[in-house]
């Protein structure tokens, strides 16, 4: 029910018909995000993408969002490494206006002067904020360590000197550059003819539009060694990131990278959740999760343990990751791990937003569709040998990063750098 038309100044229109849904989701998907951008411009993409929110010439702000909400919408934005999308959820019967609001956003942002400044400040309160919040601020010294000196190393938002130093102009030659048709591709999932959609983007996206080069540096290489950052802070719980890099979001073994995602930390039922939680009452938290870019990955742990036992709640994850590379996993955990897997994608693609998302997410990136249909029969394939092949491959030791926020004693800094260098 995929379905594809690229129009002539460029923009690419995909749709899924989902029949009987009341509600029609659109999102406006860019290839661009963090990592196109060059040192001295880190946090500009986010930084757009705030702004358009701020009016064009024909809506002020608060008409921008009203022309969605007043109609029992909802509107949002996102800004990744790789892509930009602003996106709507409205009933099915507004599709007309919300491609016309979120037309006129992403091709006639005002970028008035005083609204730059305004959101600078809105910007820099954000940065401090996640700063301020350990469980997030270590995820930002995992991605220095997996990505070192790389744009996917740096904060998505920016940094205070980074984002203060941005000028009207900088924006606008940003903008001029990325936001062109060519580089767009509208999706909308629900009850909708993919024709009317078409003619719909062609009367409302219908500025002409030049083809842009974008690019950006590969990820390159992995460090050939385990690397750690302690961050000192005196708070109640110590925060744990452990990442190793993995793989590419197209890669052919990324299902089963996602099954070893459910078998160690996706859910209650998990390996990490049982030995680091349930058994040892180590941590409240505990959890895993997946990273999947265009030439680079990784596999996260994240943590949140007790100040006085931290040594022993990394060992304890190290000790499972090397359990699942020397054991194959029983088949009824494989059953379990599939079910899981499948059973999450099936709930969540019922949804049009959802839907939305994942369509927009693999087209944009891939230039392809990912039919659901095609995920489970590959899924279905993947055996317990596979999973422990795959955890040989990242789960190394020179391919450790670790990052730790927390009251840290001595002790415990020398033990956790023992076990990374054993």
């Amino acid at each position: 029910m995929y379905k594809k038309t690229r129009l002539n100044n460029g923009l690419t229109v995909v749709t899924h018909q989902m029949p009987s849904r009341v509600s029609v989701s659109v999102g406006i998907w860019l290839k661009v995000g963090s990592r196109y951008e060059a040192k001295e411009q880190n946090g500009i993409a986010h930084f757009l993408e705030h702004l358009l929110f701020k009016g064009t010439a024909k809506r002020s702000c608060d008409e921008l969002k009203q022309s969605i909400e007043g109609i029992g919408g909802s509107l949002n934005g996102f800004t990744s490494e790789e892509i930009t999308c602003y996106l709507a959820k409205v009933p099915g019967r507004y599709i007309g206006p919300a491609l016309d609001a979120l037309g006129d956003m992403v091709l006639n942002a005002r970028l008035d002067a005083p609204d730059i400044e305004m959101e600078r400040r809105v910007i820099l309160e954000e940065i401090r904020m996640y700063k301020d919040l350990p469980a997030h601020f270590v995820m930002e010294l995992l991605t220095e360590l997996l990505w070192p000196g790389h744009p996917l190393g740096r904060n998505i938002a920016g940094e205070t000197d980074t984002v203060g130093r941005m000028q009207r102009q900088d924006l606008l030659s940003f903008k001029q550059h990325f936001y062109q048709p060519d580089n767009m591709v509208v999706v909308c999932c629900g009850n909708l003819k993919h024709q009317d959609i078409v003619e719909q983007c062609a009367k409302y996206i219908s500025a002409p539009g030049k083809p842009q080069s974008n690019e950006f540096s590969a990820a390159g290489l992995t460090a050939a060694h385990s690397t750690v950052k302690f961050q000192d802070k005196d708070i109640e719980q110590t925060h744990l990131a452990l990442g190793l890099r993995s793989l590419a979001r197209n890669h052919p073994e990324r299902y089963c990278l996602g099954l070893l995602h459910v078998v160690l930390g996706a859910n209650m039922s998990s390996r990490l959740f049982h030995e680091v939680r349930e058994k040892r009452g180590l941590a409240y938290a505990i959890g895993t999760s997946v990273k999947l870019l265009k030439d680079t990955g990784a596999f996260i742990v994240h943590a949140g343990v007790d100040n006085k036992r931290v040594a022993l709640a990394f060992e304890v994850i190290l000790e499972q990751l090397e359990e699942i590379k020397k054991n194959k996993i029983t088949q009824e955990e494989l059953k379990r791990a599939k079910e899981y897997y499948l059973g999450q994608l099936s709930l969540s693609l019922e949804d049009t937003a959802e839907h939305m998302l994942w369509l927009g997410e693999h087209f944009v990136s891939l230039n392809k569709f990912i039919r659901a249909q095609e995920v489970v029969r590959k899924v279905k394939k993947i055996t317990a040998a596979d999973l422990a092949k795959l955890a040989n491959d990242i789960f190394t030791r020179n391919n450790l990063h670790l990052a730790l926020i927390g009251p840290l004693a001595d002790q415990d800094k020398g033990r956790i750098q023992e076990r990374l260098n054993s």
